[in-house]
């Protein structure tokens, strides 16, 4: 038997469908919910549809694994008597190694976000950009907007510098540990443009770089830098649980998320 708490129908008059806001026209089909006497896109979810919110590192945990199992085959394959022995002996290669430090930088932020979730803030993790082997790392969902946040595990101090001024250009850049790290802020603000590209300009979207164990200052230390916030995870956490005005519908947009941000 069907749902009898919906229908699928074709709207005798414009409408707006309530999880994502867009119009419908009078002719459309769409789905009528007898309780609220309101309408939804055939492709929007209930809002009690169960959502995946992902696993926090999961493709950078299977990428490190995917590349350490390929490094032990070969080396095996090419030294069948002493493969084990030269495994035993040399690390995986930098390159190896740092896809399974990014891993754990996921998975540390995603536990600690998971740990103030609540009805009025839902987290989504490691959900792929589609048409890119690109991903984002967490996207937490308040009342007051969507926070676009990408975990790092970098040693060293993250610092802003300012370059130019009077007779230049100032030019914002990110440093850690003294090197220039800006393209993680390029990162981050192509992230934002993704899920504005999904949500639409009305839904306040904001990009945060989070820097894992990174060595912070005991006072201060958070800076803004092209309205990307840098930062460390109890300040995360801290700014996104800030009572906001209560403009967005939570459970709709973590919805439209997940449909449309799968988990990478």
């Amino acid at each position: 038997m069907g749902d009898e708490s919906e229908k699928v129908l074709r709207l005798r008059r414009d409408d707006t469908c309530r999880v994502c806001a867009a119009p419908l026209a009078a002719g459309a089909t769409a789905t009528y919910e007898r309780a609220s006497r309101t309408v939804r896109c055939l492709t929007c979810p209930a809002e009690d549809a169960v959502v995946d919110p992902g696993t926090a590192g999961a493709s950078a945990r299977r990428e490190h694994e995917r590349r350490r199992d390929r490094r032990e085959q070969r080396v095996r394959e090419k030294h069948p008597r002493i493969g084990g022995f030269l495994l035993a002996v040399t690390d995986d290669p930098a390159s190896t190694r740092a896809w399974a430090t990014g891993a754990t930088g996921e998975e540390r932020l995603g536990a600690r976000l998971d740990g103030i979730a609540s009805a009025t803030v839902r987290v989504l993790h490691d959900r792929r950009i589609p048409r890119s082997r690109a991903n984002i790392d967490h996207l937490v969902v308040t009342p007051g907007g969507v926070w676009v946040v990408d975990a790092k595990r970098y040693a060293g101090r993250p610092a802003l510098r300012v370059e130019g001024g009077l007779l230049r250009p100032r030019v914002e850049k990110l440093v850690v540990a003294g090197r220039d790290r800006t393209n993680l802020v390029d990162g981050v603000l192509r992230q934002v443009e993704v899920v504005t590209g999904v949500l639409g300009d009305v839904t306040p979207v904001r990009g945060a770089l989070c820097f894992v164990e990174a060595d912070w200052p005991l006072i201060g230390g958070a800076f803004v830098t092209r309205g990307v916030e840098v930062l460390w995870p109890k300040k995360l956490a801290a700014m996104v649980t800030e009572p906001r005005g209560a403009l967005l519908d939570v459970a709709a947009v973590h919805q439209q998320l997940a449909a449309a941000l799968r988990p990478a």
